[in-house]
Protein backbone atom coordinates (compact mmCIF):
# COMPACT_ATOMS: atom_id res chain seq x y z
CA UNK A 1 0.00 0.00 0.00
CA UNK A 2 3.11 1.94 -0.89
CA UNK A 3 2.11 5.50 -2.12
CA UNK A 4 -1.82 5.46 -1.23
CA UNK A 5 -2.75 8.64 1.14
CA UNK A 6 -5.71 8.24 3.03
CA UNK A 7 -8.30 10.92 2.34
CA UNK A 8 -9.80 11.11 5.77
CA UNK A 9 -7.41 13.82 7.42
CA UNK A 10 -7.84 15.62 4.00
CA UNK A 11 -12.33 15.54 5.02
CA UNK A 12 -10.67 15.96 8.62
CA UNK A 13 -9.12 19.17 8.09
CA UNK A 14 -11.83 20.49 5.97
CA UNK A 15 -14.24 19.93 8.58
CA UNK A 16 -12.37 22.33 10.42
CA UNK A 17 -13.14 24.84 8.47
CA UNK A 18 -16.53 23.97 8.00
CA UNK A 19 -19.20 27.45 10.09
CA UNK A 20 -21.21 24.00 11.24
CA UNK A 21 -17.84 22.95 12.55
CA UNK A 22 -17.50 26.32 14.37
CA UNK A 23 -20.74 26.38 16.06
CA UNK A 24 -20.62 23.15 17.21
CA UNK A 25 -17.09 23.47 18.47
CA UNK A 26 -17.94 26.29 20.23
CA UNK A 27 -21.72 24.97 22.03
CA UNK A 28 -19.29 21.93 22.71
CA UNK A 29 -16.85 24.51 24.31
CA UNK A 30 -19.58 26.51 26.39
CA UNK A 31 -20.98 23.04 27.92
CA UNK A 32 -17.59 22.04 28.86
CA UNK A 33 -16.78 25.36 30.65
CA UNK A 34 -20.28 24.55 32.58
CA UNK A 35 -19.92 20.96 32.85
CA UNK A 36 -15.56 19.82 33.11
CA UNK A 37 -14.34 23.54 34.10
CA UNK A 38 -16.76 24.85 37.59
CA UNK A 39 -15.82 27.55 38.74
CA UNK A 40 -14.82 28.00 42.40
CA UNK A 41 -16.37 30.11 44.97
CA UNK A 42 -12.73 31.91 45.14
CA UNK A 43 -12.60 32.56 41.48
CA UNK A 44 -16.54 33.14 40.96
CA UNK A 45 -15.78 36.11 44.04
CA UNK A 46 -12.95 37.84 42.34
CA UNK A 47 -15.15 37.66 38.89
CA UNK A 48 -17.84 39.41 40.73
CA UNK A 49 -15.71 41.64 42.18
CA UNK A 50 -13.96 42.81 39.04
CA UNK A 51 -17.24 43.34 37.54
CA UNK A 52 -17.89 45.80 40.45
CA UNK A 53 -15.15 47.36 40.21
CA UNK A 54 -15.70 47.76 36.11
CA UNK A 55 -18.91 48.38 35.99
CA UNK A 56 -18.28 51.39 38.46
CA UNK A 57 -15.73 52.57 36.30
CA UNK A 58 -17.60 53.06 33.56
CA UNK A 59 -19.97 54.68 34.78
CA UNK A 60 -17.57 57.47 36.37
CA UNK A 61 -14.76 57.74 33.88
CA UNK A 62 -14.82 54.76 31.12
CA UNK A 63 -12.11 51.75 30.70
CA UNK A 64 -14.03 49.17 32.90
CA UNK A 65 -12.65 46.51 30.41
CA UNK A 66 -9.09 47.22 31.36
CA UNK A 67 -10.51 45.72 35.03
CA UNK A 68 -12.45 42.73 34.48
CA UNK A 69 -10.24 41.04 31.55
CA UNK A 70 -7.18 40.82 32.94
CA UNK A 71 -9.03 39.44 36.50
CA UNK A 72 -10.18 37.19 34.37
CA UNK A 73 -6.92 36.13 32.92
CA UNK A 74 -5.25 36.50 36.06
CA UNK A 75 -7.91 33.61 37.25
CA UNK A 76 -6.54 31.21 34.80
CA UNK A 77 -9.22 31.62 31.55
CA UNK A 78 -6.96 32.25 28.43
CA UNK A 79 -6.76 35.47 27.05
CA UNK A 80 -9.05 34.78 23.99
CA UNK A 81 -11.63 33.38 26.22
CA UNK A 82 -11.55 35.85 28.86
CA UNK A 83 -12.11 38.53 25.95
CA UNK A 84 -15.14 36.65 25.03
CA UNK A 85 -16.35 35.80 28.21
CA UNK A 86 -15.88 39.62 29.22
CA UNK A 87 -17.78 40.86 26.21
CA UNK A 88 -20.84 38.65 26.63
CA UNK A 89 -21.14 39.37 30.38
CA UNK A 90 -20.98 43.09 29.83
CA UNK A 91 -24.10 43.29 27.31
CA UNK A 92 -26.25 43.94 30.67
CA UNK A 93 -24.37 47.04 31.47
CA UNK A 94 -24.95 48.39 28.12
CA UNK A 95 -28.59 47.52 28.14
CA UNK A 96 -29.13 49.71 31.52
CA UNK A 97 -27.21 52.54 29.84
CA UNK A 98 -28.77 52.68 26.66
CA UNK A 99 -31.92 52.18 28.36
CA UNK A 100 -31.29 55.56 30.95
CA UNK A 101 -30.84 57.65 27.69
CA UNK A 102 -33.65 56.10 25.50
CA UNK A 103 -34.95 59.96 25.89
CA UNK A 104 -32.47 61.64 23.57
CA UNK A 105 -32.81 58.73 21.02
CA UNK A 106 -36.17 60.12 19.88
CA UNK A 107 -34.32 62.43 17.92
CA UNK A 108 -32.75 59.76 15.75
CA UNK A 109 -35.95 58.13 14.35
CA UNK A 110 -34.65 58.79 11.10
CA UNK A 111 -30.96 57.66 11.30
CA UNK A 112 -30.69 54.98 13.64
CA UNK A 113 -31.66 52.16 11.10
CA UNK A 114 -28.49 52.48 9.19
CA UNK A 115 -26.14 53.64 12.19
CA UNK A 116 -27.42 50.13 13.63
CA UNK A 117 -27.22 48.13 10.72
CA UNK A 118 -23.29 49.58 10.36
CA UNK A 119 -22.51 48.89 13.96
CA UNK A 120 -23.90 45.45 14.12
CA UNK A 121 -21.81 44.44 10.70
CA UNK A 122 -18.87 46.03 12.21
CA UNK A 123 -19.39 43.97 15.60
CA UNK A 124 -19.81 40.80 13.68
CA UNK A 125 -16.73 41.21 11.97
CA UNK A 126 -14.67 42.12 14.87
CA UNK A 127 -16.09 39.05 17.06
CA UNK A 128 -15.61 36.55 13.52
CA UNK A 129 -11.97 38.27 13.74
CA UNK A 130 -11.45 37.38 17.20
CA UNK A 131 -13.09 33.68 16.93
CA UNK A 132 -10.49 32.94 13.56
CA UNK A 133 -7.27 34.65 14.84
CA UNK A 134 -6.82 32.00 17.86
CA UNK A 135 -5.25 32.44 21.37
CA UNK A 136 -1.54 33.16 20.23
CA UNK A 137 -2.67 35.33 17.64
CA UNK A 138 -4.54 37.63 20.25
CA UNK A 139 -2.01 36.90 22.94
CA UNK A 140 0.25 38.69 20.98
CA UNK A 141 -2.08 41.70 19.59
CA UNK A 142 -3.83 42.63 23.52
CA UNK A 143 -0.69 44.28 24.34
CA UNK A 144 -0.88 46.79 21.66
CA UNK A 145 -4.70 47.07 21.99
CA UNK A 146 -4.73 47.32 26.21
CA UNK A 147 -2.12 50.76 25.37
CA UNK A 148 -4.03 51.80 22.30
CA UNK A 149 -7.55 51.74 25.17
CA UNK A 150 -5.11 53.45 27.77
CA UNK A 151 -3.87 56.30 25.40
CA UNK A 152 -7.81 56.96 24.23
CA UNK A 153 -8.45 57.13 28.00
CA UNK A 154 -6.24 59.24 29.23
CA UNK A 155 -7.37 61.64 25.96
CA UNK A 156 -10.59 61.14 26.99
CA UNK A 157 -11.17 64.82 28.38
CA UNK A 158 -9.67 66.35 25.46
CA UNK A 159 -11.63 64.36 23.16
CA UNK A 160 -14.77 65.83 25.08
CA UNK A 161 -13.53 69.24 25.05
CA UNK A 162 -13.04 68.88 20.82
CA UNK A 163 -16.42 67.33 20.65
CA UNK A 164 -18.46 69.69 22.76
CA UNK A 165 -16.68 72.43 20.50
CA UNK A 166 -17.10 70.43 17.25
CA UNK A 167 -21.20 69.87 18.24
CA UNK A 168 -21.78 73.31 20.16
CA UNK A 169 -25.67 73.57 19.99
CA UNK A 170 -26.40 73.21 16.67
CA UNK A 171 -29.30 70.29 15.76
CA UNK A 172 -27.76 68.96 12.41
CA UNK A 173 -28.00 65.07 11.80
CA UNK A 174 -26.62 64.68 9.14
CA UNK A 175 -24.39 62.04 8.38
CA UNK A 176 -21.78 60.80 5.68
CA UNK A 177 -20.66 57.80 4.09
CA UNK A 178 -17.18 58.42 5.42
CA UNK A 179 -18.66 59.03 9.16
CA UNK A 180 -20.83 55.54 8.65
CA UNK A 181 -17.40 54.21 7.53
CA UNK A 182 -15.39 55.12 10.31
CA UNK A 183 -18.98 54.10 13.01
CA UNK A 184 -18.28 50.52 10.51
CA UNK A 185 -13.95 50.56 11.52
CA UNK A 186 -14.85 50.92 15.44
CA UNK A 187 -17.11 48.56 15.31
CA UNK A 188 -14.83 45.76 13.98
CA UNK A 189 -12.57 47.30 16.94
CA UNK A 190 -14.98 47.19 19.60
CA UNK A 191 -16.23 42.66 18.17
CA UNK A 192 -13.13 42.09 18.95
CA UNK A 193 -11.86 43.59 21.62
CA UNK A 194 -13.56 46.35 22.46
CA UNK A 195 -11.66 48.48 25.39
CA UNK A 196 -12.16 51.98 24.74
CA UNK A 197 -15.08 51.60 22.47
CA UNK A 198 -16.67 54.49 24.26
CA UNK A 199 -14.19 56.77 23.65
CA UNK A 200 -13.74 56.23 20.03
CA UNK A 201 -17.55 56.22 19.26
CA UNK A 202 -17.82 59.69 21.55
CA UNK A 203 -14.87 60.91 19.40
CA UNK A 204 -16.04 59.88 15.83
CA UNK A 205 -19.46 61.16 16.23
CA UNK A 206 -18.93 64.18 17.89
CA UNK A 207 -16.48 65.09 15.51
CA UNK A 208 -17.63 64.00 12.13
CA UNK A 209 -21.48 64.43 13.14
CA UNK A 210 -22.90 67.59 13.95
CA UNK A 211 -24.88 66.97 17.29
CA UNK A 212 -25.31 68.27 20.62
CA UNK A 213 -23.39 66.50 23.28
CA UNK A 214 -26.14 64.95 24.95
CA UNK A 215 -27.36 63.28 22.17
CA UNK A 216 -24.10 62.27 21.34
CA UNK A 217 -23.97 60.26 24.26
CA UNK A 218 -27.41 59.01 23.67
CA UNK A 219 -26.22 57.58 20.22
CA UNK A 220 -23.20 56.46 21.56
CA UNK A 221 -24.58 54.16 24.12
CA UNK A 222 -26.94 52.57 21.58
CA UNK A 223 -24.15 51.65 19.31
CA UNK A 224 -22.16 50.54 21.96
CA UNK A 225 -24.82 48.15 22.73
CA UNK A 226 -25.60 46.89 18.98
CA UNK A 227 -21.88 46.14 18.71
CA UNK A 228 -21.63 44.36 22.13
CA UNK A 229 -24.51 42.52 21.64
CA UNK A 230 -24.03 41.34 18.01
CA UNK A 231 -21.10 39.85 19.05
CA UNK A 232 -21.76 38.20 22.07
CA UNK A 233 -24.32 36.12 20.09
CA UNK A 234 -22.14 35.31 17.71
CA UNK A 235 -19.15 34.63 20.29
CA UNK A 236 -21.79 32.83 22.44
CA UNK A 237 -22.04 30.54 19.61
CA UNK A 238 -19.18 30.48 17.88
CA UNK A 239 -16.40 31.55 20.28
CA UNK A 240 -15.46 30.33 23.94
CA UNK A 241 -17.32 31.85 26.38
CA UNK A 242 -16.64 30.16 29.84
CA UNK A 243 -19.81 30.63 30.99
CA UNK A 244 -19.14 29.58 34.52
CA UNK A 245 -17.91 33.49 34.66
CA UNK A 246 -20.53 34.89 32.86
CA UNK A 247 -23.31 35.31 35.52
CA UNK A 248 -21.10 37.03 38.47
CA UNK A 249 -18.97 38.91 36.30
CA UNK A 250 -22.48 40.46 34.84
CA UNK A 251 -24.11 40.97 38.05
CA UNK A 252 -20.77 42.62 39.78
CA UNK A 253 -21.23 45.03 36.62
CA UNK A 254 -24.82 46.05 37.12
CA UNK A 255 -23.90 46.63 40.93
CA UNK A 256 -21.07 48.46 40.02
CA UNK A 257 -23.02 50.45 37.20
CA UNK A 258 -25.58 51.36 39.75
CA UNK A 259 -22.91 52.38 42.82
CA UNK A 260 -20.36 54.12 40.27
CA UNK A 261 -23.75 56.27 38.68
CA UNK A 262 -24.41 57.61 42.37
CA UNK A 263 -21.21 57.86 43.59
CA UNK A 264 -19.87 59.44 39.81
CA UNK A 265 -20.54 63.46 41.85
CA UNK A 266 -18.61 62.97 44.86
CA UNK A 267 -15.63 61.12 42.67
CA UNK A 268 -12.55 62.61 41.15
CA UNK A 269 -13.05 61.16 37.54
CA UNK A 270 -9.32 61.98 36.68
CA UNK A 271 -7.98 59.80 39.44
CA UNK A 272 -9.97 57.12 38.46
CA UNK A 273 -9.04 57.35 34.78
CA UNK A 274 -5.45 57.53 35.94
CA UNK A 275 -5.39 54.32 37.90
CA UNK A 276 -6.67 51.76 35.09
CA UNK A 277 -4.45 53.85 33.23
CA UNK A 278 -1.45 52.55 35.49
CA UNK A 279 -3.16 49.60 36.08
CA UNK A 280 -3.56 48.62 31.96
CA UNK A 281 0.44 49.28 31.59
CA UNK A 282 0.82 46.79 33.93
CA UNK A 283 -0.88 44.42 32.51
CA UNK A 284 0.56 45.04 28.84
CA UNK A 285 3.73 44.67 30.71
CA UNK A 286 2.71 41.43 32.07
CA UNK A 287 1.70 39.96 28.89
CA UNK A 288 4.78 40.86 26.84
CA UNK A 289 6.60 39.05 29.63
Amino acid sequence: MTGVVPTWPRRCRNAVTDPRFQILDGVYKGLQSLVLRPVTPADALLAAGAGVLAGAVNAVAGGGTLISFPALVAIGVPANAANATNTVALCAGYLTGAQAQKSELSHFDGQKRSLIIVGGIGGLIGAILLTVSGEEVFTNIVPFLILIACALLLAQPWIRRVTAKASGDRDAHAHTKAGLAAIGITAVYGGYFGAGLGIVLLAVLGVLFTLPMARVNALKGLLQLVINVVAAVFLSVGGDVRWAFVLPLAVGSLVGGWIGGKAAPKLNATAIRIFVVILGLIVAIRFWM
